[in-house]
Order: structure tokens, then C-alpha cells, then sequence
């Protein structure tokens, strides 16, 4: 394992000899780090953790530790996170709590640029994208290839759904719904599907424009959600992707962004 003579290591944690360690990292007990990972430089990392294969942490990046929750009282709560991740400088990502589940996770192939936050109790999906110095409450979900914008904050327990792009500088106090396209100009509201990212990810052009349809008829013409749902299902072909999106809005207990 090619550690730096620089870094501090305790004998309870579980690295791969594949792993490299950089100067001044300090891992504590019950870090697991899977092969071929890197620390940098100046990570600092509490357990229990356990970070897959092949990921890539950039300097001053802290992982694992305690909430910000004045309610965590200490007990034994997990951070995990997936493959092939890239977190870069001065990451926070904060582990679990008794009120959340216990534990907070990031999936695969993310990219989370410098200064993001991940508060307690986040589920953040594969593919997912957040850009600079956004904050991720306590309790908020991120679903796989959603890409949030800079300087966005997202309140505790909102969901991001699938396959949407969220503007920078946004204030997200609702869930934001699956293949839409949301911004702060001048308010928080959607502005249609994120058709050019969905077109990128080889979604077929019919998808899209179903989506389209139905994220203006939520939107734009005057309706209330449920009779935007009623109008969706009575107008718009079914597709995986539109019944996807009914069924996020019904799940919804915090109620959607429409603007």
C-alpha cells in the first residue's frame, strides 16, 4: 500500500493494499477504503466509513463525521459510499443519525465539486453531479443523474428526481420533479424537461417530448396538480418516463416545484 510517511493511520482501519494514502490523511477506526482509491492529501476520515473502489478524494476534504444535528446525542452511525467517485477540495460529508436511518450514502460514478456539503441521513444516487458549494441538508435524497447547479441549497427531507438539472444559485424548498428543468430566474420554478440532457443520455425523442408535455400542462396551463395529472393521464401517451413522474408527484410530501 503506498501510504506517505506524513499520514496517520489507525490500526482498526481496513485499507486495501492497492489504496494510496497521501500526506497528512488522517483515516481513524472502522474506515474501510475499497482498491485502487486515492487520498490526495489532508483527508480526514471517521468510521465508521466504508468508500468502495477506485474513487479519487482532492485535498482538505473531511468524510464521516459527527452531524451538525443538534440531536445526534453520539450513537453509532454509518457513512457509505460507492465506486469510481471523484470528491473534490474541502468536501463535507457527515454521517447518519438515529432520526434519519442511521446512515448517509453516495452511490457511484458522482462528482461532488469543491466546498458541496452532505449533511446527515442524504441518499445521494449514481451519476449524480453537484456542483460548487451546494448544500445538502439533513434527510434529502438525490436520485441517479440528477446535476445541481452551484450555490444551490436544498432543504431537509426534499427530493431531487431523476434525470433533472437544477439552475445555480436556487433555493429548493420542495421536491424538484424527475427530468425537469428547474431555476432561480427570477424565483424558483421549472422550466420545462431537461431535454437537452436527457437527448445526451439517449433518451428517444418521443420520450422527451412527452415529458415536455407533460411538465407544461403541471406548469403552465392553469391547473391545479391533480388536475394536471388527470389531464396527463388523459392526453399523453404512457411512457416508463411519464408514469415515473406521476408516480414522484404522488409520493411527494413536501409537494412539488411548479412555479
Amino acid at each position: 500500500m503506498p501510504v506517505h510517511p506524513t499520514a496517520i493511520i489507525d490500526p482498526a482501519a481496513n485499507i486495501d493494499p492497492t489504496a494510496e494514502i497521501g500526506p497528512f490523511c488522517i483515516i481513524g477506526p472502522e474506515v474501510e477504503i475499497g482498491a485502487r482509491s486515492r487520498l490526495m492529501a489532508n483527508l480526514y476520515i471517521e468510521g465508521p466509513t466504508i468508500i468502495g473502489e477506485d474513487n479519487i478524494f482532492f485535498p482538505y476534504s473531511s468524510v464521516g463525521v459527527a452531524s451538525q444535528d443538534l440531536k445526534y446525542k453520539g450513537e453509532r452511525a454509518f457513512t457509505r459510499i460507492g465506486k469510481r467517485n471523484r470528491i473534490r477540495e474541502f468536501v463535507t460529508i457527515h454521517r447518519g443519525t438515529a432520526g434519519g436511518g442511521l446512515e448517509t450514502t453516495i452511490g457511484d460514478d458522482c462528482l461532488l465539486m469543491t466546498y458541496a456539503h452532505v449533511a446527515h441521513d442524504c441518499h445521494i444516487g449514481n451519476h449524480v453531479i453537484l456542483g460548487n458549494s451546494v448544500g445538502l441538508a439533513g434527510h434529502v435524497t438525490v436520485e441517479d443523474w440528477a446535476d445541481v447547479s452551484p450555490f444551490t441549497g436544498v432543504h431537509q427531507f426534499c427530493r431531487i428526481g431523476r434525470h433533472s438539472f437544477i439552475g445555480p444559485y436556487s433555493v429548493i424548498k420542495q421536491d424538484v420533479m424527475p427530468f425537469s428543468l428547474t431555476s432561480n430566474q427570477p424565483e424558483v420554478q421549472v422550466f420545462g424537461a431537461n431535454a437537452i440532457g436527457l437527448a445526451r443520455r439517449g433518451f428517444d425523442k418521443s420520450a422527451i417530448e412527452s415529458l415536455q408535455t407533460a411538465i407544461r400542462l403541471l406548469t403552465r396551463a392553469g391547473l391545479n396538480t391533480s388536475q394536471a395529472v388527470e389531464r396527463i393521464r388523459a392526453e399523453v401517451p404512457a411512457s416508463a418516463e411519464t408514469d415515473e413522474l406521476l408516480d414522484f408527484i404522488a409520493r411527494s410530501e413536501r409537494g412539488v416545484i411548479k412555479g
